[in-house]
């Protein structure tokens, strides 16, 4: 067996008091999710000091509930953005090459049921093959019924006249957000989750730092650093608020907004309703937007929406209408069609779309693919849209940003393209490392051995959950409360919220143990109870 390096304890005592040092970072990140997580690593990278905070946990917003899927994006095809789909395609592959314990190769198949939608999809997913070059997963094949049947043993039969598969990939997001924040701290990064920033420091009318609080304590902290980095997701707009209104006196114009939140809502039933390996997918359904059937940790994905929201709610609801469509839409394509009562999870998650700048007196950057970065008057560097694939790339744009404004040094880029995770096994080069079938992108990769000698590694919470995960989790993966393990470090209240709660008086124990805080029991009962509930009708 490989070496395996003792993993960096994570204690919040430690944590805080790293932070309440007098000294001055080159690099200061807002937001803990796989955009910030993302600049932080790439910096750290590249050999700067960075201090990142987040006011929650880390992946605790957008970042956790995506569709899991490492794409390059077939729907952009059809809008002829082949820059962005090139670009994504070959970041699916370094993801994959660096966290093979996080994300995997999975096959998808378009059923039709229609003679024109198996040559018309097979032609553009012919396309995405030839952009992707030796990135390739697999190659895009056109199948007769039979063979579409084979692969989706529960697709509706009926006029079905065959379908195309190709391959793109699927992750586990909070994990690998967990795996970036990490790797970020084996190369001196310090991360906070749980601390929000609260405010800007100025030196003149230039930013120079952060105002803090430890959310948990209530202390409060100056953070100093020549470069600060807003990626606050759908949140960005607060920290650029606190920024103009430090220069309104001096005649600072109200911001205009840069994020048009979005809402995707993504249902969870049993695999039986899939009852395969692949991936269905719908390209065009009734109303225009595309459906996934994922098979992920056990259970199937249905979805998702893109409905306008008007609020930034931390935990927002799904509209009736959302759940309708996802089980209406399923049961063109199931024989089996999925009703509320076989849902396991529900939940939510806001995009940050982001709206065209008009010349605000802003430094502005919009970049061909799909996120912005921009820089104010006083040098806060802003990020916002994009997508999880090509996290890695949008950082690289970051500090090419940072650079070009004289807020960090110029160093080279490319610090990240062949660094591996922690979890990934540096010696396997580009071969994923061995997961089974029911662990999936769970797995903790070279990392598992050492659950092995913590207490609780042979007491099972339930399958794939030990309480040694409890302890790991806390010693060393920053988590502080039931809904960090339950959300996050395990997936449990993304796949079943029933049980979940069920689980969460002996993970509240191990918790408190462990860190000497309160892990929020009551808090993450009342959250489980929700991803069991659409507006006007419950599930429990």
């Amino acid at each position: 067996m490989a070496f395996v390096a003792a993993p960096l304890h994570t204690t919040r005592q430690d944590l805080l008091a790293r932070l309440a040092q007098d000294r001055v970072y080159d690099l200061a990140v807002v937001g803990g999710g796989a955009t910030g997580l993302g600049v932080a690593l790439d910096a750290a990278a590249r050999g700067f000091s960075v201090v990142l905070l987040e006011s929650h946990d880390f992946a605790k917003g957008t970042s956790s509930r995506a569709t899991k899927l490492v794409h390059g994006g077939v729907r952009y095809l059809a809008q002829g953005n082949i820059s962005l789909v090139r670009e994504a395609l070959h970041e699916r592959t370094t993801l994959l090459r660096n966290a093979p314990h996080l994300a995997q190769p999975l096959a998808f198949v378009v059923p039709s049921y229609h003679w024109w939608e198996a040559p018309f999809y097979g032609a553009g997913l012919t396309l995405y093959d030839l952009l992707a070059g030796k990135a390739g997963l697999g190659k895009t094949r056109f199948l007769g019924s039979a063979a579409t049947i084979k692969s989706l043993p529960t697709v509706r039969r009926e006029g079905l006249k065959g379908g195309v598969e190709y391959w793109d990939g699927q992750f586990n997001d909070a994990r690998l957000a967990l795996a970036l924040a990490r790797t970020a701290a084996t190369r001196g990064a310090l991360l906070v989750n749980y601390c929000a920033a609260t405010g800007l420091l100025y030196e003149g009318a230039k930013i120079s730092g952060l105002q803090a609080q430890d959310s948990i304590s209530g202390q409060n902290y100056r953070v100093r650093a020549h470069c600060v980095v807003n990626a606050a997701g759908v949140w960005v707009d607060a920290l650029r608020e606190m920024d103009s209104e430090a220069h309104s006196a001096g005649g600072g114009r109200a911001i205009q907004a840069m994020v048009a939140p979005s809402q995707g809502v993504h249902i969870v039933v049993d695999r039986s309703f899939l009852d395969s390996d692949t991936a269905l997918m719908v390209p065009k359904t009734s109303d225009g937007r595309v459906l996934f059937a994922v098979p992920w940790l056990g259970k199937v994905i249905l979805g998702t929406t893109d409905t306008p929201r008007n609020d930034l709610a931390r935990e927002p609801l799904a509209f009736a209408q959302e759940v309708e469509f996802i089980l209406r839409e399923s049961a063109r394509y199931l024989r089996r069609a999925p009703t509320r009562a076989d849902i396991k999870s529900i939940w939510v998650g806001l995009r940050p779309l982001v709206k065209p700048q008009d010349d605000d007196g802003e430094s502005t950057k919009a970049l061909s693919r799909e996120h912005t970065v921009i820089v104010s008057r006083s040098g806060l560097v802003t990020v916002t849209g994009g997508k999880w694939t090509t996290y890695r790339a949008m950082a690289e744009d970051v500090l090419e940003k940072c650079a070009e404004k004289g807020l960090l040094e110029s160093r080279p880029a490319g610090q990240t393209q062949d660094l591996r995770l922690v979890g990934a096994d540096s010696q396997s080069g580009l071969t994923p490392v061995s997961v089974s079938k029911t662990e999936g992108p769970h797995s903790y990769g070279s990392e598992k051995p050492l659950l092995d000698p913590i207490a609780g590694a042979d007491r099972w919470l339930a399958d794939g959950l030990s309480e040694a995960m409890v302890r790991f989790a806390a010693r060393y993966e920053y988590a502080v409360t039931v809904e960090d393990m339950l959300a996050r470090r395990s997936r449990l209240l993304f796949l079943d919220a029933r049980l979940a709660a069920q689980l969460a008086p002996r993970v509240a124990e191990i918790l408190k143990e462990e860190t000497g805080l309160d892990p929020k029991l009551d808090e993450f009962v009342e959250l489980a109870a929700q991803y069991l509930r659409i507006p006007g009708k419950s599930l429990e």
